[in-house]
């Protein structure tokens, strides 16, 4: 596996700070800025969906896990609690990666900043597109965003710093 060693990773991205607070657009465009790939393979997309499950497991978070490249299906776990419904948010927040090239919360958080929501302002079919935290664009170094790892179980932030927090820890390896 061959990925981008930055410094700021160890640094941590994901700041620890109360559940209530919820980062700034500057601190979710950083976290994009810095969680990327020099490549990304079948063996990066299954290492780094074993180890959200890991996360998940040792918090016992009942989340649904997928990641996509180039519109295939590379790594997909259910875990207990998990349902259905979960597989549906993940299509939806995948699909706002796929269309932005941002991350589903940072997307949200850009309506609201503007004083609108998403649902409201988009123009985008809210049962197809779903601007919630939880999806984060696989980016590869001199290429751009090939892809998407997506949790779903969680409040929204939660579900979002679960996977900034396994990108950090997988590109620090």
């Amino acid at each position: 596996m061959t990925h981008k060693s930055n410094p700021s990773h160890s640094q941590g991205l994901t700041p620890k700070f109360h559940p209530e607070l919820t980062p700034s657009l500057e601190e979710l465009e950083k976290q994009e800025r810095h969680l990327v790939f020099r490549q990304f393979t079948y063996d990066d997309a299954w290492a780094l969906g074993s180890l959200l499950v890991e996360l998940a497991r040792e918090r016992q978070a009942p989340v649904a896990i997928d990641i996509h490249r180039a519109g295939q299906q590379l790594f997909h776990a259910a875990l207990p609690g998990s349902t259905p419904d979960n597989d549906a948010w993940i299509a939806r927040k995948r699909r706002v990666v796929e269309r932005y090239g941002s991350a589903s919360y940072l997307v949200g958080a850009r309506f609201r900043a503007k004083g609108s929501t998403f649902e409201e302002s988009s123009r985008l079919d809210p049962d197809s597109y779903a601007a919630h935290g939880g999806s984060f664009p696989i980016t590869v170094e001199g290429v751009g965003v090939i892809g998407a790892v997506t949790v779903s179980g969680l409040p929204q932030l939660q579900d979002h710093r679960l996977v900034v927090e396994a990108l950090e820890r997988f590109l620090d390896r």
